[in-house]
Formats: structure tokens, sequence, C-alpha cells
């Protein structure tokens, strides 16, 4: 039964498939090892436990309209760790914002922040909501469907996820804290984990090297237009949400505005991926059937698949970007400011900015990949050689 499982599980995997996926397992494991170097910049008697509420006390509490301030009485016992089933008492202090505040509850979960004197608790504060338990479990059941699903491909696609999110937190983040100049790491970075991606997708093929190659090319036109295109849009980096707050939090040496950049090409690399991956996996396709087909026909049909995925693309683009952005657009509109001043903003210039640079990039990483799959999938071979993938 267990070698039937293993066998319906690496159907279709082929053995150096195998071997690259353990080896972005080490990697992912090396990874999560790694301190981030700034681990200890909070007291080191300092530690974060679960806790649950058994009482709270709205005495102090005061509400004017939405706005919440004064603070709430919190009693809460501890779950886990040394002092599990202590009881402490703390205070929720409001601060007047709905996006930062939290009102909790008896029975409510919190994330407890204590700090401690050898086995007594000196301080403690509830922070938010616990919500490790929930997050862990829905990230269980995308991973079991991906599983059910994929198989072998689908442990793959969970690979490269976990490979992604440790790449950004213990490299990507790290190192621009550090003062490394973030569009040149932002860009190195993307270009490492469209290999590992698309190699993991794709296997250790042809067609995983082109859709690298046309995204790379993309990501690196990608860059050097926002670069280009940030100055005369007069956008500066502290449009983003934090990162005024960065530069007061010890950080003053970092430039916000290649600290956007940055984040532009990281946004838009994940569509440049997909849409690379798409053509090159159609062209592959198109050869292995019509291994006769020239190289006009080939391009043809690679500039049709690409117009295709090019149309739905820029658009899906548009509502992600947007999307993150509803409210404020909601609010513009309903205090009635006019369309001129509304994408004269800073920050619906920059989402604009950041939109159509994106979409240029899938413009031209579609024909850059057509081109690269042509020479890679004819390299001038006889008409009846047999094709390779």
């Amino acid at each position: 039964m267990s070698n039937r499982l293993t066998a319906l599980f690496f159907h279709n995997a082929q053995k150096k498939d195998v071997l690259f996926s353990a080896l972005v397992l080490v990697l992912c494991v090396i990874l999560g090892l790694i301190p981030t170097g700034f681990e200890n910049r909070l007291p080191q008697n300092t530690e974060q436990v679960e806790g649950r509420i058994l009482s709270v006390d709205n005495s102090q509490l005061e509400q004017h309209g939405l706005i919440l301030s004064g603070s709430q009485g919190v009693e809460a016992e501890i779950l886990k760790g040394r002092w599990k089933g202590q009881v402490i008492r703390t205070g929720n202090h409001f601060l007047g914002k709905m996006e930062l505040d939290r009102v909790f509850e008896v029975g409510d979960h919190a994330l407890l922040n204590i700090s401690s004197n050898g086995e007594l608790i000196t301080w403690a504060n509830t922070y938010d909501h616990y919500r490790l338990r929930i997050e862990v479990i829905l990230l269980l059941i995308f991973s079991v469907f991906l599983l059910l699903y994929g198989g072998f491909f689908g442990m793959q696609a969970i690979l490269s996820f976990i490979f992604t999110a440790l790449m950004l937190w213990k490299v990507l983040i790290p190192c621009m804290l550090r003062g490394i100049d973030p569009i040149l790491l932002s860009f190195v970075t993307v270009c490492l984990l469209s290999a590992v991606i698309l190699f993991l997708v794709a296997g250790l093929n042809k067609r995983g090297f082109v859709a690298l190659l046309g995204a790379s090319i993309g990501l690196g036109v990608t860059a050097l237009m926002t670069l280009y295109f940030t100055q005369p849009f007069k956008i500066h980096g502290a449009v983003r949400p934090f990162s005024e707050t960065l530069l007061y939090s010890g950080f003053t040496h970092l430039n916000l505005t290649r600290i956007f950049i940055a984040g532009v090409v990281l946004s838009a690399s994940g569509a440049v991926m997909d849409l690379a991956m798409d053509i090159s996996t159609a062209m592959s396709e198109i050869v292995r059937h019509h291994p006769d087909i020239s190289r006009k026909e080939l391009l043809l049909s690679g500039n049709t698949i690409g117009r295709s995925v090019i149309g739905t693309m820029t658009t899906t683009l548009l509502l992600a970007y947007s999307g993150g952005y509803l409210a404020m657009l909601m609010l513009f509109m309903g205090q009635g400011i006019p369309n001129g001043n509304m994408l004269n903003m800073n920050y619906v210039a920059a989402e604009i900015l950041h939109t159509l640079v994106g979409s240029f990039g899938l413009v031209l990483v579609a024909p850059i990949t057509t081109v690269i799959g042509i020479w890679l999938y004819l390299p001038g071979r006889k008409k009846d050689a047999p094709f390779q993938i």
C-alpha cells in the first residue's frame, strides 16, 4: 500500500527534480535556522505567551463616536510556558486609531508580552488577539489541498511558498535594514526566487530556463522604468504605511524612495513569473506535439498566447493594487474630491506608477520569452531532429 501511494505521489517526477526539491528543502531548513540579527533589540528577559482573558474592566474606557480612548483593565490567565496557570493583571491602552486599537472580551485569547526578573513577573502587556493558531490551521489546510490535488508537484509548490517567505524574512528584509541598496537587493532576490520557483514548477529543463530568462529580463526592465519614472512623479517612499515610522525607529540611514522602487519590483515579480511560465510551457508543448514547426509559426503562436494572457494579467494587477486602497478611493469619492485632485495625490500617483510600470513589464516579458523560446526550443536543428525539453 505504501509503495503504491509513493508511486502515485511521485508520478511523472524525475530523479533530478526530486533531488532539486530535496536541495530546496535543505535550504529552507538552513534559512529557518539563520538569525536575522535583530532578535536582540528587545530586552532579553521579555517573552511572548498565550493567555486567556478572565475579566475586563471598562470603567476607564471612553468612546467618542467610533474612537476609543482611555484604557481597559484586563485580567488574563497564562496558558503556556513556565508561568502556565498564573493570573496577571494589566492594562490595554487605546491610541484613538481603529487600525491599531483592540478591545478584549472575556474568553478571548491574547498574545501577552511578559518581562521577568528570575521567577517574578515584573511587567505584562496584552499585545493583541492571539491569531497564531488559526494562521497555522489555515496554512495546514492550504498545504493539504495542494498535496491532494498536485501530489509531488503540490509539494513543490509548498516548498516554493516556504522558500519565498524565508528569503524575504531572513535575507531581503534584514539586508535592507543594514543599508544594502534595496533596488539591487530586490532584483537579485527575485531573480533567485524565480530560478528556484520556476525550476521547482517546470523541472530542471529548457521550459524552466526559458521562463527564467524571460522573467529576469522583464523584472530588470520593470526596475529601470520604476527608477526612471519615480523622479518625474515626485514620489517618495514615505507614501507606504509605516515607512516614516521606520526612520524614527533608529534607521535614519535608509532611503525610503529606493525601498519604494524595490517594493514595485518585488510585487510585480509574481505576475511576471506567471506569464513567463505560461508562455514557455505553451511553446514547449507546441514544439513537442509539432516538432516540424517553423520558427515563424512558433513566433506567431507564442505571440498569440502572450496577447491572450496579457489581456487578463494587466487587469489582474489593476484589481490587486486597487483592492489594497479601496477604502482610500471610497473616501475621495465620498468627499467629492475632483478627479484631477485625486490623481495628483501622492498616494494615488504611487499606485498609478506601481500599476503601469508593473503592467509594462508584463507587456515586455511576453515577446521576450517568446524570442528566447524560439532560440532554445528550435536551436538550428535539422527538420527531423527529436525535440527534448
